[in-house]
Formats: structure tokens, C-alpha cells, sequence
């Protein structure tokens, strides 16, 4: 049975959408809502947290696909609640603030309401204050990686509507200039070419796995110009990066043969994921194989081991740590059109997002999250789910 519904009405306020939206109700619905709120003073022109005034306009159309949980769609508030730090430092600068401004949305940008977040490494080292010198101004919102529901849009939107469900990198540039409002939040606004729809088969805490790192695996392996018929090594396999180097070298590249380093609880992991050759970096040397490589992709940091491994002529990618010749590194550009490229492979199944198992972690314990990805020992990705 299919029931369509239609709604206009214009309100100041809404507390709630009908209880059928609920992913579990056997009912399709549709809802169009206009809502129109009173400008709101900025309190503070200095406040780079000021609450934003103006004109709120919210259409919400839901249909919740059976593999997803169904986002309830309220009206944009001109406050919202945010992890912020006014200092660098360690994990204790995180506070959880419950009146940072909702973020305005640029002519280019849709506004998300967010669903889920992920943690990554830079978000680390931004907030210790490791690249300090191009970040954005303090107060911060941290955060990435993003999936959610599209709120509002811009005026130059032409890809997304609101009630769309999308995922992505919100940092253009992940070290010059990242926003100040991030994804760890109940809203961040990102520009149009930094998302993509979200697959259709995976969920949301899934999706906000993604982003960062299977943009850095994509554009690693096209810096190293990998092609069908070449190998690899890749170094933390069972990482946020190394799990989806793994699944596109083999998947989308067509590698010829993949091997992969994890501890020895990772083995099976390494071989579900698609390698040929798991090595237990705990019992063996990579470096010490006969075999060498067309390609190592170093996520772990030991460049100056990985060119050990490396073929004559070949490439070794390095993400982190000191960089040994013939080893280079790059910094990822956030491409929403990297994303739709991939999203056949991970509707098919063919790729995967690895969420480590002793998450999700509720938002309310984003600063333990932090501490456990600060211990290098997670799992595929750190997710955060749900967010208020």
C-alpha cells in the first residue's frame, strides 16, 4: 500500500514531523513544508559564532530507503549544537557547545543536517595545531567527513534538493584553509562539488566512513598512474586508507595482486578485503620478501622501509612521516565527482566501508572517540552516530 500526502503551510515553528516517517512504516510519503522565521540580531560582530539572521526556508521530502534510517527534517534553527575547541591542544579542549550559529549557506553550497561523522588523523593534528599557520580562525568545529540530509541550498545548487541524502569531504583542502565549521555538528554547510549522493545500499554511519580516505586511496593510486596488471604492497591495510587502497587497487584498478601488512588479528580482514598476501607485520619483515612491488602505498608512515619493497621504476606513496626518495607524498583534494565515480563499485557491493567495531560512537563521547583513533589502533574508521 502507498500513501502520498501533500502539505503547504506557512509557521514560525514546528516541532515535529508525523510519526510515519519512521524507516520501519510500510507507508511512502512525501512532505513539502515552507516555513518563514523572524530575523534573528547577531549577537556579536566579533563573535564568529554569531547567531545568522535572515529568511528560513525548509522543504523536506522523505522517503526512507529500506537500508538507511529515516532523518527527521525540522526547521533550521539559528543555533544548533557543535564539539568546538578555543585552543589547540589534546582532547580535553573539545567541548560540547549547545549555542554555536548554524553556519550561512553560500550561493554555491547546500546547508546538511548531519546523520553521522567520521574522525580521521589530520582532524588530530589540526586540533594540536600542527598546521596552525593555514587553518582557519579559533574558535573551531572540527570534522571532515559528513553524511547526511541536504536542508537548504544555495541559490547556484543545480545537483541537489532539499531532503537529498549525501556524503562527503567538506575541506576542499584538507591543510589550507578548512572550515571553521566543521561536519562534528548538528548542521555544516559544503559546497556542491564536495558531495555526491549517498549509495543507496549502505547506511549513514557507512557512508560519513568514507570520504577522506577513499579520496586519498583514489587519488594515491592515480599519482602512481596504477594501472590493470601491476601489484602492490600496502602498509596498515586494516586502516581507514589502507582498507579501501586494498578494495580499489583490485576492484576498480585491476591489480594484478595485492598484498597487505596488518597485526595478527587483521590477517583475515586483509583477505576478505582482497589481498592475495596478508603479512602479519608482527612475525615477518615486508621488506625482507624476494617479491618486490610496482606500487607501495605507505599509510602507516615507514617510507624509508616501504622503498625496500618497491620495484625498479616503481612508485611508493607516503601519508604520513619522513619520505625516502624515491617515496612521495600528497595532500588530497575533497572531489564529490571521485565519489559518484565509486558509488557503482559500493552499490555493488564490490567496495566497502570498514567501521571499526568498537564504534559507532554516540556524539556525546566524541572526545573518548578521539582518544581511541590517537591510539593508532582502530579498525577501518572511527565513526560518530547518530548526532542529535
Amino acid at each position: 500500500m502507498s500513501l502520498c500526502a501533500s502539505f503547504s503551510t506557512t509557521t514560525s515553528r514546528l516541532t515535529s514531523l508525523p510519526s510515519s516517517l519512521s524507516s520501519s512504516s510500510p507507508l511512502s510519503l512525501r512532505f513539502s513544508f515552507t516555513f518563514r522565521e523572524n530575523r534573528i540580531p547577531v549577537k556579536s560582530l566579533k563573535d564568529p559564532f554569531a547567531a545568522r539572521s535572515g529568511r528560513v526556508l525548509v522543504k523536506a521530502q522523505a522517503t526512507a530507503p529500506a537500508s538507511s534510517e529515516a532523518v527527521k527534517l525540522t526547521p533550521v534553527p539559528s543555533e544548533m549544537k557543535a564539539w568546538v575547541y578555543g585552543e589547540y591542544g589534546g582532547v580535553d579542549v573539545l567541548k560540547l557547545d549547545s549555542n554555536v550559529a548554524v553556519p550561512d549557506v553560500k550561493e554555491d553550497q547546500v546547508l546538511v543536517k548531519v546523520a553521522a561523522a567520521a574522525l580521521n588523523p589530520v582532524d588530530g593534528k589540526r586540533r594540536q595545531g600542527k598546521f596552525k599557520a593555514t587553518d582557519s580562525p579559533l574558535p573551531t568545529v572540527p570534522g571532515y567527513d559528513v553524511a547526511g540530509v541536504v536542508v537548504k541550498v544555495g541559490s547556484e545548487v543545480k545537483d541537489f534538493k532539499v531532503g537529498d541524502e549525501v556524503y562527503g569531504n567538506v575541506n576542499e583542502k584538507a591543510l589550507e584553509g578548512p572550515k571553521q565549521f566543521g561536519s562534528l555538528a548538528e548542521y555544516t554547510a559544503v559546497e556542491e562539488k564536495l558531495l555526491a549522493a549517498k549509495p543507496k545500499n549502505i547506511d549513514f554511519a557507512q557512508a560519513a566512513a568514507l570520504p577522506l580516505a577513499i579520496e586519498t586511496a583514489y587519488e594515491g593510486l592515480e599519482r602512481t598512474g596504477f594501472s590493470p596488471g601491476k601489484s602492490i604492497l600496502v602498509l596498515n591495510g586494516s586502516g581507514g586508507v589502507g582498507s579501501l587502497v586494498i578494495q580499489l587497487a583490485k576492484q576498480v584498478f585491476g591489480a594484478s595482486r595485492v598484498a597487505a601488512t596488518s597485526s595478527t588479528r587483521n590477517l583475515d580482514l586483509l583477505k576478505s578485503l582482497g589481498a592475495d598476501l596478508a603479512i602479519d607485520y608482527t612475525k615477518e619483515n615486508f621488506e625482507d620478501l624476494s617479491e618486490k612491488f610496482d606500487v607501495v602505498f605507505d599509510a602507516i608512515g615507514q617510507c624509508e622501509r616501504a622503498v625496500k619493497a618497491v620495484k625498479e621504476g616503481g612508485s611508493v606513496v607516503a601519508l604520513t612521516g619522513g619520505v625516502t626518495p624515491p617515496g612521495f607524498r600528497f595532500v588530497v583534494t575533497s572531489n564529490g565527482g571521485v565519489l559518484r565515480k565509486l558509488n557503482p563499485y559500493l552499490e555493488s557491493g564490490k567496495v566497502k566501508a570498514i567501521v571499526d567495531p568498537k564504534g559507532p560512537f554516540s556524539f556525546a563521547r566524541l572526545a573518548e572517540a578521539f582518544s581511541y583513533l590517537e591510539t593508532n589502533r582502530a579498525t577501518g574508521k572511527v565513526v560518530i552516530h547518530p548526532i542529535p
